[in-house]
């Protein structure tokens, strides 16, 4: 195929050479309508660019095929059989995966570190879900993606699960054996569901971990904004393999997705994939020597330790890491994640991406250059030289790994939409949970509707709040009452 080419690009082009005249939505008719100050802060070329994807960018009955010929290109740039593109993200795409393989009671084999849009999943369509607990590390507190036994195991317990999903890479950059996982599922017939939202760049170089189709996985949903260069909201779900129906697969995120979807995410979707296909390799040699060069310098600094395979890839670790999610512990600095984040964000206007109890990380991509990442090792120095002033760090009840998982005693579905009340936080042990409490980012709910609540995670959440962690998504963000299911 002519990779060349970007088929959504080159429509909108036409569209504004044409000269068309839209008397359809959008309302703002190419910005005209657009308030003054609006299109001062963001230009008039989103608006321009803002039409209908049919009767506007494409004809009325999609006869160009503009979207379809761009998935196509998608499809083939990463050797996947069929690719559909969303304007929801990932969130949407994943779920679509999810009712594609199982429906209302059926099981669904899946990773315990999923993120909140499977729960979310979970409680749109009654799958039961069979956790798989995650590789543990008692000694850092953080989880790595499950291990292919724990996916056999779990079938062998449960031979009627349709299926099975695990996120990898996790936020933190470790990947599982994708492929022992693909070979488990696929000895009983059963689909594998990567959710490899942060692997967006994986096909594009040898130097980056393998990425899930070419590992056997059946569905893979990717978040090309968040290593790539795509809008907010913008995703791909490739298909591959003869498990899954593109039929199916296109009629359950038809079942989800909005019918106004934003051409601005497509031609983004559509140029990201140009632009890698002729220049993802180049891109890549550049950002990973860089991403090296940036780990060996912060670890030079005192009081900093940059995590990589040797922490993170071990037996009863993670199989991999993606280089360039650099972890940063702080505990030598005597802080906090949430903390030295914070600091870096007011004195130094530096953002950086997942924060916790004892770690801060750093996202580097194809767009980082020399000059971002000198600010970046400034800003961690001076950090580093204003230590005093961010100690002590409030304290942070991480429970050990067996006290971190709660019993699913409950349908996500049931509990969350069953009859439920408010309870103050210290009454709320050994009540199941109406509500997710997820710490954000990463966004992996740490109690889930229909696990009972226990001490140990109330007492984490509780000191997390306190220490700066954000639970955005509880009924009390404060984590001082909790929404539970209501007993008669």
């Amino acid at each position: 195929m002519d990779h060349a080419r970007a088929p959504v690009l080159e429509a909108l082009a036409a569209y504004h050479d044409g000269g068309q005249l839209p008397f359809t939505p959008p309302g703002h008719k190419q910005g005209r309508g657009a308030d003054p100050r609006v299109r001062a802060v963001l230009g008039d070329a989103v608006f321009r660019s803002d039409v209908l994807a049919i009767a506007g960018l494409d004809d009325r009955t999609s006869s160009h095929g503009v979207l379809d010929e761009a998935q196509r290109l998608m499809a083939d740039a990463v050797s996947a059989e069929h690719t559909f593109f969303s304007t929801c993200g990932s969130s949407l795409s994943v779920k679509a995966a999810m009712l594609s393989v199982a429906g209302p009671h059926e099981k669904l084999v899946i990773g315990r570190d999923a993120h909140k849009s499977v729960v979310s999943g979970l409680i749109l369509s009654g799958v039961r879900p069979i956790w798989v607990d995650p590789q543990w590390d008692p000694d850092l507190h953080l989880a790595h993606p499950p291990a292919p036994e724990a996916f056999e195991a779990a079938f062998a317990a449960h031979p009627d699960a349709r299926g099975a999903l695990v996120t990898s890479p996790t936020p933190y950059g470790t990947c599982t054996d994708l492929a022992a996982v693909a070979a488990v599922c696929h000895a009983r017939g059963r689909p594998l569901i990567v959710d490899e939202a942060w692997g967006a760049h994986l096909p594009f170089h040898p130097g980056l971990p393998t990425w899930a189709m070419d590992a056997g996985a059946d569905v893979c949903v990717t978040s090309v904004h968040k290593m790539g260069s795509g809008l907010e909201q913008g995703s791909v779900f490739h298909l591959g393999g003869d498990l899954i129906a593109p039929a199916i697969l296109k009629a359950r995120a038809d079942l989800l997705g909005t019918t106004s979807p934003s051409v601005l995410l497509y031609a983004a979707l559509d140029g990201w994939r140009r632009q890698m296909v002729q220049h993802g390799r180049a891109l890549y040699d550049d950002a990973l020597d860089r991403a090296a060069r940036v780990r060996r310098r912060i670890e030079d600094i005192d009081g900093l330790h940059v995590h990589g395979r040797a922490d993170f890839c071990a037996p009863g670790r993670a199989a991999d890491l993606d280089p360039l999610q650099v972890i940063i512990d702080v505990g030598g600095l005597g802080t906090s994640g949430y903390r030295a984040a914070d600091w870096l964000r007011e004195h130094h206007r530096i953002n950086l991406h997942v924060s916790d109890h004892r770690r801060a990380s750093v996202q580097l991509t194809h767009a980082d250059d020399e000059a971002s990442a000198a600010a970046l090792l400034a800003a961690l120095r001076d950090l580093a030289a204003h230590a005093g002033t961010l100690r002590p760090a409030p304290r942070v009840d991480v429970p050990d790994p067996a006290h971190l998982r709660l019993d699913q005693v409950m349908l996500p579905r049931d509990a969350f939409f069953g009859r439920a009340e408010q309870v103050p936080s210290d009454k709320a042990a050994g009540r199941v949970t109406a509500e997710m409490l997820t710490p954000y980012p990463p966004g992996i709910p740490a109690a889930l509707p229909g696990e009972r609540l226990t001490d140990d995670v109330l007492r984490y959440l509780r000191t997390g709040v306190e220490a700066g962690m954000v639970v955005p998504d509880a009924a009390d963000a404060t984590v001082r009452g909790i929404r539970v299911v209501a007993e008669d």
